[in-house]
């Protein structure tokens, strides 16, 4: 197949996990022997063209004219999304499949999908609802209505977890059979020949200090609020432990204000962002990692750490829920209860026998269930459902036009015919 990506982050623009699912799952089906092109957002000095292993990258900016808000902006990057994917299919051919990624790119893909008559897949990674628990302001309604449209005009749609599966349903009532549960993945090489760096480590806590870690953005939903309230029973039962908050984004002012007003400034410890690298290194020197998200439609940093042997603790809610089994691949809490929260931090403290079973379970799982190999085919049928619906589509627009055409005919002849014999009345 030739397949048409519409993102609004690719690496090396990393604004949230659709960056890395977008490049992850476009190498696999480059590995399946499918044609990938991705067409983007260009933030920085990159350059406009990429072929980054077999991936045709084009990038785009956004107008020289300033926008007035978020939402000018996004309709400005589409314009020019749309006019560089035209500019493709006059030098290359039309695609087989365009894949849109979350409202960003919905008019982008709804225009060259009538323009071009090629069918619409879009993967709705989260929803506006979801993550604002509800909508209430005039830009979440409007955000909320276009991912309601992108939803209506794709001829399948992809989510990640059954959450969302249910989400959409409930949000949006699409059709149970149009919503394709393809869950996300992680490269299984990511943590090959890491092993824990304990010059890196003392960076960050000594070495009789168990690192409690975060990874993730600065946000509400992702609860490192609740993760932070519970570090003071936490601290009360296992003192020799340290926080370590890895991310950034907009709390992050928030956060050191509730650090500091628990009397815990020497036992958090807030990194700012940091390189892949020294992800890797910092997942292998955690001695227990935290997602306490009060909203997650997936959650790839929960796969991140099961994979590199650190044993996770997650709240119960949306994809958290779906990939760990409490006490058999990790620790579940309630959401939003730092009690509940530091009582599953503790147990996994204080048990070695449990973290070993629970990380080695863990690992086993993502590597079944969550490989970019299992997850790219699964895509692919998305994309052979929706080529065969638009076939149907215009099978049965054909046929209604040739009916159509059979009918004015018929209805020619008459008017004919009834003119006819009019006319040698008038003669006679």
């Amino acid at each position: 197949m030739k397949i048409l990506m519409l993102s609004w982050e690719y690496p090396p623009r990393v604004v949230g996990g659709i960056s890395r699912v977008v490049h992850d799952l476009s190498h696999r089906l480059i590995q399946d022997g499918h044609e990938v092109t991705v067409v983007t957002y260009r933030d920085g000095n990159v350059p406009y063209f990429e072929d980054d292993n077999g991936v045709q990258v084009y990038r785009v900016d956004n107008f020289m004219i300033s926008p007035n808000n978020f939402i000018d902006w996004i309709m400005q990057l589409n314009f020019n999304m749309i006019a560089k994917a035209g500019e493709i299919i006059a030098e290359k051919g039309n695609f087989d499949v365009i894949h849109a990624h979350d409202w960003m790119t919905c008019y982008a893909g709804k225009t060259l999908k009538n323009a071009y008559n090629t069918p619409l897949v879009s993967t709705i990674h989260a929803t506006e609802a979801g993550r604002n628990s509800g909508i209430r302001t005039d830009l979440q309604k409007y955000i909320n209505d276009t991912e309601w449209m992108l939803t209506y005009e794709s001829s399948e749609v992809i989510v990640n977890s059954n959450y969302m599966k249910n989400e959409l349903q409930r949000l949006f009532g699409l059709p149970y059979e149009k919503i394709n549960v393809v869950p996300n993945g992680v490269n299984l090489n990511l943590f090959n020949d890491i092993e824990r760096d304990y010059d890196f480590r003392r960076r960050y806590a000594m070495d009789n200090e168990k690192i409690i870690l975060f990874m993730g953005r600065l946000v509400y939903e992702k609860g490192i609020q609740t993760l932070i309230a519970a570090m003071p029973k936490v601290l009360q039962y296992y003192n020799d432990a340290k926080l370590v908050i890895a991310g950034k984004g907009g709390m992050i002012d928030e956060l050191r204000n509730q650090v500091n007003y628990l009397g815990l400034g020497s036992k958090v410890y807030f990194t700012g962002y940091l390189g892949s690298k020294d992800v890797q290194k910092m997942y292998k020197c955690a001695d227990v990692a935290v997602f306490p998200s009060t909203y997650e439609p997936f959650g790839i940093v929960a796969l991140e750490g099961m994979l590199s042997g650190t044993p996770v603790v997650v709240s119960d809610i949306g994809g958290l829920n779906e990939i760990v089994e409490h006490g058999v691949n990790g620790m579940k809490s309630y959401a939003g209860n730092p009690n509940s929260l530091a009582d599953s931090i503790l147990t996994l403290l204080f048990d070695q026998k449990l973290c070993d079973t629970v990380s080695k379970n863990a690992k086993l799982k993502v590597k079944t269930e969550y490989n970019w190999a299992k997850i790219a085919q699964d895509t692919h049928l998305a994309y052979q459902k929706a080529i065969c619906e638009t076939m149907a589509d215009r099978q049965k627009k054909q046929i209604a036009q040739e009916q159509a055409q059979e009918q004015i005919k018929k209805s020619k002849e008459i008017t004919d015919l009834l003119s006819f014999k009019k006319s040698r009345q008038a003669f006679a």
